[in-house]
Formats: C-alpha cells, structure tokens, sequence
C-alpha cells in the first residue's frame, strides 16, 4: 500500500527547451507519473534551454525511477542529476555537540578546562549530587539500543539502528530542550540480558536519564525491570510506555467523539509485545475492562501455558471470557481495534463487523494492519502510525516532555500515576471546539504539548500535592 511521501522526496535537476510551457510540461510528466510535486524552481534561464529543479514525493526507489523516466521521455528534456532528499539529510548524521559556553580566550579556557574544571571535579567528588547541577547530566538522556527491534524492519544490528536513535535525539532537543545521545550496543544475546544492564549501568553516571529503545521482546521486559531497580536515574522503555501513553491519549478522545465511556468497550488489541502489553497495562490502570489480546499464536488466554512473565499477566488480567476464535471473529461487534503488530493482517470486512461507531487503531508501520481508507468507510474514527493520514499516534508527543518532567522533578523513576497523568495531558491539549473524527491527537509541531506533559508528569511525581492526591 506504498503511496507518496516525503520519506521517499526527490530532488531532479532537469535541462528543458526554454519555452513558455516548459514548466507545465514538466509537472504534468510528474503527476502522469503518479508522484506528488512539491517544488518547480527556474534556477538558469538561457536562450535556448533552462536548469529547472523540481522536487515530488515518490513512493520508492522504483517510483523515483519511473519519474525520471518520464521528464526523459519529454522532447528535448534531459534529467542532469538525481537526489534521493532522505539520504542527503542524513549526511554527515543529524546531531552533533555545541558548546553552551564561550571558548573565546585564554580565560574561558582556564575555567572550562584545567587548571578550573579541577575545583568542580573535586566538589562533585564530595557531593555526588551536584553533578545534576554543575555538567549536563540535569539534561542528558542516553537512548539505548542493540538495533534488534527498529521500527518496522526487525533486527536490522546496532549500526543500521543509529539512523533512528540520532533521529530520536534530534527530537528529544528540539521539542523537549532534553540532550539525547545514541548509545547503539553490539549485544543481541537472546539467552542472556546481563550485558546490556551491565553496560548501562556502567555508562549512567553521566546522564540524567536512560530511553531504551527498539529492544526485542521479551528481553526488553528483563533490562527495563532490572535497570528501573538498580539505577538511581529513570530508566524509560519508549516501545512500551511512550507507546502506551499517546494511545490512551488518542483513546480518550476518540471515545468522546463517538460517546462511548471506555469502561464499557469492548476492546481488541494485536500485539502482545512491548507496545501491546503495555498498553493493555495502561489501558487497565486507566479504566478500561473488557479487553482481549492476541499474539502470534492467537488470544491470550488464562486457559494456556505462556512463554514468559509478561504473556502470564496478559493472560491473568485480560480475556475473561477465555475467547479462542481468530482475530477476525474477536472483532465482530467490538468497539476499539488496537494493532501494534504486523501488516494487512486485517480487512474491510473485519472492519464493518464491528459495532457501530467503531475505532480503529492500525499502527504498524510503515504499513498498517488494515487499509486506512478501507476502515474508514465502517469506522467512525481512524488512527494510524503513519503521518500520510490524519490522527497519527506518533510517541514525538510523549517522550520529549515525559522526560523533561522527569529531569526537572529530580525524579529517579516515574509511576503509573505519572504515564496516565501524562496521557491526560496530551489529551487535553485538543480542545472540544477543534476535537472531531480527524484529529483526536494534538500536533506534533503544537508547542505547548512537552511544556504540558512536563508539567503533569512532574505534578504527578512522588512528594508532590498533585501527587499525593492522585494516591489518595
């Protein structure tokens, strides 16, 4: 279901006969080719040709090809170079350390550096704790990988991972004013956690936080677990809870639309890895009751052995009525459909089975678990992962502020109370007067989400009013 987007942008520069229909012609062969144009810019113009650059969104490589082939094809046309826009942006890497103090003299050297930098090494060797505030560490998370869960392309290796965690770091500055750092390991021991907990715990001196990332399941469970009781920094699995947080967020707002009060849908989720769990987990905390999970093998069920402690507490808290059937007869006449597993697993047939006003979640990506357009024509609201169709359920509105207010409220780890509160934060932020079917989550370019998630994580942290009301 490959459609055209800026991830697959193009850049052409393109020698034309200089004629007044030059330009037209040009874009007509784009869109004949079924590519998206973006740009049309005369960069020379002389009497008898013009260098015209133009920039369209493709679908692939194959795409890309097929457009170049077409304004070859055009009388007298000639395409000069071809740019692939995703690869030139990752040039050279997307982050890159700037000095937040002068360096300009002899001075500024000697207080940066030695002989200076000495009195505040020895100051933190006797209070520990002024490292929050005398380095980076108040705002420094490191994102942690072994590359052996990458989005939606697998166990692709640490190095073939940096690529997303530079890109997730990037993300964490920009929305978040949070220093993310890649920390891709060499590790994939599917029989043994020990080495990762080992290495990050060997390397967390120096930050703030720890963002674990594209982990494989059920491994993942094992190093979040450890790491959470044996540092003294919030250690944070994105996949799970950055995932969890923004679909409940979603979810609340998606039920206001269509009237439904989530302690009564009935709810069906694919995907009983890190995002799946944890959402259920969330969704539980949060009110939701009738829920059923489905793995690979099929629903989760009390009924079964599970291969691991995370799959028990699935089957223990969910699927009370032990549902054996396929997914496809899971869906007939619930409410919420939820996927967080696997591409086209689901059709529009599955989709007009359910009961009226029905949501629909499909966010795997890049493809997801049904044809969007294909839902939408029996579902009263439609999310994905992608950001080429409204309603993305993207963690860009979770992690930058989580962390943020975890950094700023000192705090060494973070509740369930904090990742509901969060959820209620980025839930608010679209307001009843713009809340309709297409846009159940704020954008991610709204500036006022991190400062909001920031706020109500450390509102929610232990010690605080907020806090202890949400206890009580």
């Amino acid at each position: 279901m490959a459609v055209p987007g800026p991830g697959n942008s193009i850049a052409l520069r393109v020698k034309s006969p200089s004629d007044v229909g030059a330009a037209s012609a040009l874009a007509a062969a784009v869109g004949a080719a079924g590519a998206t144009l973006t740009g049309l810019d005369v960069v020379e113009s002389a009497q008898r040709f013009l260098l015209i650059d133009i920039t369209c969104n493709t679908a692939d490589a194959g795409h890309a090809s097929r457009v170049e082939q077409a304004l070859e094809e055009l009388d007298g046309v000639s395409v000069q170079s071809v740019t692939d826009r995703t690869f030139a942006m990752h040039l050279g890497g997307k982050i890159g350390v700037v000095p937040t103090v002068a360096l300009d003299d002899r001075d500024d050297l000697s207080r940066a550096y030695t002989p200076g930098v000495a009195r505040v090494c020895l100051a933190i060797a006797e209070d520990p704790a002024q490292a929050r505030r005398l380095t980076s560490k108040g705002h420094t998370v490191a994102v942690v990988t072994d590359g052996s869960a990458v989005l939606g392309l697998g166990n692709i290796g640490p190095a073939a991972a940096l690529p997303v965690m530079e890109g997730k770091a990037a993300l964490f500055k920009h929305f978040g004013g949070v220093d993310g750092w890649p920390v891709c390991l060499d590790t994939q021991d599917t029989q043994d956690t020990e080495e990762i907990i080992r290495v990050v715990k060997a390397i967390a001196p120096s930050y703030g936080g720890i963002n674990l990332e594209d982990i494989a399941a059920p491994r993942c469970f094992e190093i979040e677990r450890r790491l959470r009781a044996e540092l003294q920094i919030p250690v944070f699995h994105d996949d799970q809870h950055g995932t969890a947080v923004i679909t409940l967020a979603a979810l609340q707002n998606a039920l206001r639309v269509v009237g439904k009060p989530l302690a009564s849908v009935r709810i069906v989720i694919a995907g009983a890895g890190a995002a799946g769990s944890a959402i259920t987990r969330l969704l539980l905390a949060a009110g939701a009751a009738r829920i059923i999970v489905y793995g690979k093998e099929g629903a989760v069920s009390a009924g079964e052995e599970q291969p691991d402690p995370t799959r028990a507490w699935l089957a223990a808290h969910t699927n009370p009525e032990e549902f054996a059937g396929p997914l496809s007869a899971a869906l007939a006449g619930a409410d919420v459909f939820i996927g967080v597993s696997a591409p086209g697993i689901l059709n529009e047939a599955d989709i007009a089975a359910m009961a009226p006003d029905a949501v629909v979640f499909a966010l795997a990506n890049p493809e997801p678990e049904v044809d969007p357009a294909a839902a939408a024509r029996h579902a009263a609201v439609v999310a994905t992962g992608r950001s080429d169709f409204p309603n993305q359920i993207n963690n860009v509105l979770v992690f930058p502020g989580f962390f943020r207010g975890l950094l700023d409220s000192g705090a060494a780890d973070y509740s369930e109370a904090m990742l509901l509160a969060a959820a209620h934060a980025i839930a608010d932020r679209v307001t009843p007067a713009e809340l309709s079917a297409a846009y159940i989550v704020p954008s991610v370019f709204d500036p006022g989400v991190a400062p909001a998630v920031a706020a109500a994580v450390a509102g929610a942290a232990p010690g605080t009013a907020s806090a202890e009301g949400t206890a009580g």
